[in-house]
C-alpha cells in the first residue's frame, strides 16, 4: 500500500489506519513537527478518534436494555483496522464497520467513515456515521477528537512559555473529574479572559472539560513566537485538553459530542449526557479543522 499521507507546497499530513489517526503534521518549509510522536513511556498515542463512546464508564460498562456491556474508555475505534476508502493527491478517507468483535461490546450496526482534506496549512476532518438502513434498532453513540500537539516546539521552549488563546474574552468553569468520571462540581478557570497560560499544575487534577462554552476558535502560541497551531469547530457541546502530567512535551485540544459518564452506578448507554441517536438509515456529519504555521 503507498504511504498514507497529504502533501503540498505548506504541508505534510500522514495517517495510519489503525485507528485512521493522523500521526504527522509537519511544515517543510521550516521543518517543524506539530503531532506529538506518541513517545509510548509518556503517552503512546498521537491523535485517537473517540467512539462509540467519550470519555469514562463507571466500571467500564453500560447498560443496554438491562443488559451489561462492559467498553473502556474512548471505546474501541482508535484499535481497529480501518480500510482505506479513497485516496487522492488532497484528500484521504477511512471507514470502519461493525463485526462480531465490536458487537461484543458494543451491539450496533454502524459505519463510520472519517476524511482528512488538506488545503494549504490546513487540515479539516470529518466524521460520518451512519446507522445502516436495515438496521434493527437505533444507533446510539458519541465521537470526539483527542489530538495531541507539541509543546513546547522548539527546543529554547518550555511548556510554561505557551497558552491558549480564544476568539474572544470567555469565561469557563470546568466540570471536575474523579477517576475519569463527572462529579456534581465545577470550578472556575476563566472570567473574560481571552489567555489561558498553561501549566502542569492546571491538569493537576486531570483534564479540563468544559461544557457550553461560546467559542468556535482556540490557538496554541507561545508569547513571541510566529508558530502556532489553531484549532476551529462549531457546534461541538464539550471541550477537553488535557497533558499527561509534569514533563510530557503535549498538549492536547479536543472537541466533542460526548462526555464522561457521572460518577455513581452504569446506567443505560440512551441515557448517558452526550448521546447521539440515529434511527436506521439517518447519518451524522461533524467536522473541525486544524491549521499550522
Amino acid at each position: 500500500m503507498p504511504a498514507l499521507a497529504l502533501a503540498n507546497d505548506h504541508c505534510r499530513a500522514a495517517f495510519a489506519a489503525h485507528g485512521a489517526e493522523l500521526t504527522s503534521l509537519a511544515v517543510p518549509a521550516t521543518g517543524l513537527e506539530y503531532v506529538w510522536p506518541a513517545d509510548p513511556a509518556v503517552w503512546g498515542r498521537h491523535a485517537p478518534v473517540l467512539f462509540p463512546i467519550v470519555g469514562r464508564l463507571p466500571d467500564d460498562t453500560y447498560l443496554h436494555h438491562g443488559r451489561p456491556y462492559r467498553l473502556g474508555q474512548h471505546g474501541f475505534a482508535r484499535d481497529q483496522e480501518f480500510a482505506v476508502l479513497r485516496h487522492t493527491a488532497d484528500e484521504l478517507a477511512f471507514r470502519l464497520t461493525d463485526s462480531a468483535a465490536t458487537r461484543a461490546a458494543y451491539p450496533f450496526a454502524f459505519e463510520l467513515t472519517i476524511t482528512y482534506t488538506l488545503r494549504n496549512a490546513v487540515l479539516a476532518v470529518r466524521w460520518d456515521v451512519r446507522n445502516p438502513a436495515g438496521a434493527p434498532e437505533d444507533l446510539l453513540f458519541s465521537i470526539g477528537a483527542h489530538p495531541a500537539f507539541r509543546c513546547p516546539l522548539l527546543p529554547a521552549e518550555k511548556f510554561e512559555d505557551y497558552f491558549f488563546e480564544f476568539d474572544h474574552p470567555v469565561t469557563l468553569d470546568r466540570h471536575l473529574l474523579r477517576g475519569g468520571l463527572r462529579t456534581s462540581e465545577t470550578a472556575p478557570v476563566l472570567h473574560r479572559q481571552a489567555t489561558l497560560p498553561l501549566s502542569y499544575e492546571l491538569f493537576a487534577d486531570d483534564a479540563l472539560v468544559f461544557g457550553h462554552y461560546d467559542f468556535t476558535r482556540l490557538a496554541l502560541r507561545a508569547a513571541g513566537s510566529p508558530h502556532f497551531v489553531q484549532l476551529r469547530f462549531d457546534g461541538f457541546p464539550y471541550l477537553g485538553l488535557w497533558t499527561k502530567g509534569p514533563g510530557a512535551a503535549f498538549v492536547c485540544i479536543e472537541p466533542w459530542h460526548g462526555v464522561a459518564s457521572p460518577v455513581g452506578p452504569p446506567q443505560e448507554l440512551r441515557d448517558k449526557e452526550g448521546i447521539l441517536v440515529l434511527g436506521p438509515g439517518q447519518a451524522f456529519t461533524a467536522a473541525y479543522t486544524i491549521e499550522v504555521g
